[in-house]
């Protein structure tokens, strides 16, 4: 197993229940379906970054242009880690919207920040606490990461500073695109890569960023709830009942395949102690 592959892996049991949600019955085909615009395939200072699954832009998670009702100004990044969308602020009451994963550093932060510095394809190294406490995580990364597909910051990264002072909190790119959508065990909030160099187009540094509160965000965007997988979705009668007929059906897939019900609870674990933390985050 390379060291890409054992990183995303250990990162992203939670994704094995986005990965459920693409694998409703369909009419089976030969080849995969065409990507959607913005999400093709590039290749980016050199690094070929795959076409993003149409599945996983389902829920709102497809980067669109929509109206905007706060009072942040034009160009200022308003993030919300509960409803896991980011928004930049455009002119004449509009915004571009983003889906976002949330990651246990990207709960830890709240009220307002600029840009303080912009990278492509930038180095990764784990803190000396994320070392110590994730060993099996982050210990062999310790000595630091180049950029590259198999770098947990993605394509891009924006670092958010508070009074000159690097906060530790970024916005960037992502190895694993099927965490988008959901709360994750590690990182900040992070976008798909062809989300994450076209917000880093629109920007400059010393661009305003907004963290909402749980309180904000739900003035905002109305309450928010988790799916069946993991992925948060508006808080309706319609997705409660989805949900109930989702979890049913994995229940049954569970029971009959051992494999698949050890998986499935590993996967649960880690969205449940990201939920946690998610949880005790909301009044910061």
């Amino acid at each position: 197993m390379t060291p890409f592959s054992a990183l995303a892996s250990k990162l992203s049991a939670f994704a094995l229940l986005a990965s459920l949600a693409a694998c409703a019955p369909t009419p089976k085909v030969d080849v995969p379906p065409p990507a959607v615009a913005g999400y093709e395939a590039v290749v980016d200072n050199g690094f070929e970054i795959p076409a993003v699954d149409p599945a996983l832009l389902k829920d709102g998670y497809q980067r669109t242009g929509v109206a905007y009702a706060g009072e942040e100004e034009p160009g200022t990044i308003v993030v919300d880690p509960f409803a896991r969308k980011l928004y930049l602020v455009e002119e004449n009451g509009m915004a571009i919207r983003y889906g976002v994963a949330v990651g246990r550093q990207g709960l830890s932060f709240r009220g307002n920040g600029v840009i303080g510095r912009t990278e492509e394809w930038p180095s990764w190294t784990p803190t000396a606490n994320m070392v110590r406490t994730r060993p099996d995580l982050y210990a062999e990364y310790a000595g630091g990461r180049s950029g590259g597909l198999d770098n947990p910051l993605g394509a891009r990264a924006l670092y958010l500073y508070r009074g000159g002072r690097d906060t530790m909190f970024r916005i960037h790119g992502t190895m694993d695109p099927a965490s988008i959508g959901h709360a994750t065990s590690a990182g900040c909030i992070r976008l798909f890569n062809q989300d994450a160099i076209d917000l880093y187009e629109r920007v400059e540094r010393g661009a305003k960023i907004k963290v909402r509160t749980l309180e904000e965000s739900v003035a905002a965007e109305g309450p928010y709830m988790d799916n069946a997988f993991g992925r948060a979705v508006p808080d309706t009668p319609e997705n409660q009942e989805q949900k109930l007929k989702d979890e049913a059906a994995i229940a049954e897939a569970a029971a009959a395949d051992p494999e698949f019900a050890a998986k499935l609870a590993a996967a649960q674990e880690a969205e449940r102690r990201a939920m946690l933390q998610a949880a005790a985050a909301g009044g910061k």
